[in-house]
């Protein structure tokens, strides 16, 4: 009975331990840790700012502004300066059957200013196309902005999850080691066979594996945490959902994700720059107006005549109508019809793809809530049939596989409470970014948005430059 009381006393320990530092380490259980721990909003933040695929898209969206001020281009003039000089020989036959040679040493120089007054409305639907690639664009840059966050998110919970589970691991290790140590004296005493001692062996053996593979995950998670925030994670704090920024309906989530989620508004603008690159290419089929202003001077020298020169300026309006091509417009006109058709189609497929993504988001939130209070009533429970086993043991009504079992599974439900924890809260901020609200002003980080618009404004009407805005 002595042997017994200590195994009792030992299964409580490590039982209250276990506890301690599993399911309380766990997301949202736990209280709040100390000042200097990094918070989910601070590791969001460190995201949003550093995260190479992030920075790589606002490069790729200043890019695509740059659309807009080569379309404009087609309204302004085109000027064009010559310059040219060199060296003649020249010789001639005179009528007494000799020649004369001299060398000429002739330079010019001019200008010439191109002004298109009418190409078809090629010029503006060119520009109508390009501001709607740069929406398009903003479009995918929030895409993928709600992606690296939910990234983010997902790297935070995982980490905190794997260490609750090592934490647990651990001490159902130390549990284990005690029970075998007990185990062994009893055996020493006559109390129990050489099959309880194997079986407490074989489980311990078991909890230094699944400790082994804990730690393994977690290693990986850190790496993963390091890649997508963009440093090591320190002491963590807890996360918690995001309940209060979703929706309270499937229905309305279905509906808030048709107006705001930011691959079907982009799939929409795809629509729209299909549809305007027809007028694009049906305008190579119309006349096209310029206006044409040149004036230059040309000199030339040679030993007879000396030094003499010619100035000249002309204005020249020019129209020049298509008459046949080879077919190379009509084509393209075509072309373009068949890509506006392909553009609707994936609009239609995106439109798809969201209401089924938004509609698995709300049901895996739903159904997370289940499984931690479901996974919470399991550990309770599983705790009191521990006490319980053990004290059944003591009395000599339970063997010691019985009490093994029973911690085995106190183990696993508070595995799966972990677990479950962590699922609740990446499936709240899935459907958050679902509905298209995964974003810096949604959630209330501390830091500048990045606004597109900025850049677009400072090169749309640019005239000149070779530097960009931020003197690259």
């Amino acid at each position: 009975m002595v042997w017994w009381t200590r195994l009792v006393g030992s299964v409580y320990r490590a039982h209250r331990s276990a506890l301690t530092l599993g399911v309380a380490t766990a997301i949202g259980v736990a209280a709040a840790g100390p000042v200097s721990a990094e918070g989910l909003s601070d590791a969001l933040v460190k995201a949003y700012q550093s995260n190479p695929q992030l920075t790589a898209e606002r490069a790729r969206q200043r890019a695509t502004d740059e659309n807009v001020p080569q379309a404009l281009a087609g309204y302004r003039p085109q000027l064009l300066a010559t310059l040219g000089a060199g060296l003649q020989q020249v010789r001639n036959l005179l009528p007494t059957n000799t020649y004369q040679g001299d060398t000429l040493r002739p330079w010019t120089i001019g200008v010439t200013v191109t002004q298109t007054l009418f190409n078809g409305f090629r010029t503006a639907n060119s520009v109508r196309v390009a501001e709607l690639q740069v929406k398009s664009g903003r479009e995918a840059l929030r895409n993928v902005g709600q992606g690296v966050l939910l990234d983010a998110v997902t790297a935070y919970t995982n980490v905190l999850a794997n260490q609750a589970l090592v934490a647990a691991q651990k001490a159902n290790v130390d549990f284990l080691s005690q029970t075998l140590d007990i185990t062994k004296k009893r055996l020493n005493a006559g109390d129990v066979t050489p099959t309880d001692t194997a079986q407490a062996e074989a489980r311990l053996n078991r909890g230094r594996a699944d400790l082994n593979a804990a730690e393994v995950n977690l290693a990986i998670s850190q790496a993963t945490y390091a890649a997508v925030i963009g440093s090591p994670p320190g002491t963590l704090n807890n996360a918690t959902p995001v309940d209060r920024l979703l929706p309270k309906s499937r229905e309305d989530a279905i509906a808030q994700a048709a107006k705001g989620n930011p691959a079907v508004l982009a799939a929409g603008y795809d629509v729209d720059v299909a549809t305007t690159t027809i007028k694009v290419a049906e305008g190579a089929l119309l006349p096209t107006v310029t206006l044409q202003g040149s004036a230059s001077r040309a000199s030339q020298t040679d030993s007879t005549l000396g030094t003499y020169g010619t100035d000249q300026a002309s204005v020249i309006g020019q129209i020049n109508a298509p008459i046949y091509d080879g077919g190379t417009a009509a084509s393209q006109t075509r072309q373009s019809k068949e890509l506006a058709a392909q553009s609707r189609s994936v609009l239609d497929l995106v439109r798809n793809q969201t209401r089924t993504a938004t509609i698995g988001a709300w049901v895996s939130n739903e159904g997370a809530k289940i499984a931690v209070s479901a996974a919470e009533s399991e550990v309770r429970a599983a705790e009191i049939a521990l006490q319980g086993v053990s004290r059944e043991a003591q009395g000599g009504q339970r063997t010691t596989v019985d009490v093994l079992n029973s911690q085995q599974d106190l183990i696993q439900a508070k595995a799966r409470l972990i677990g479950a924890q962590r699922d609740r809260v990446v499936a709240s901020y899935t459907l958050l970014s679902a509905i298209g609200r995964l974003d810096v002003q949604s959630l209330g980080l501390n830091t500048p948005d990045y606004l597109p618009d900025v850049h677009y404004h400072q090169v749309r009407d640019a005239w000149h430059g070779l530097r960009t805005p931020s003197g690259q």
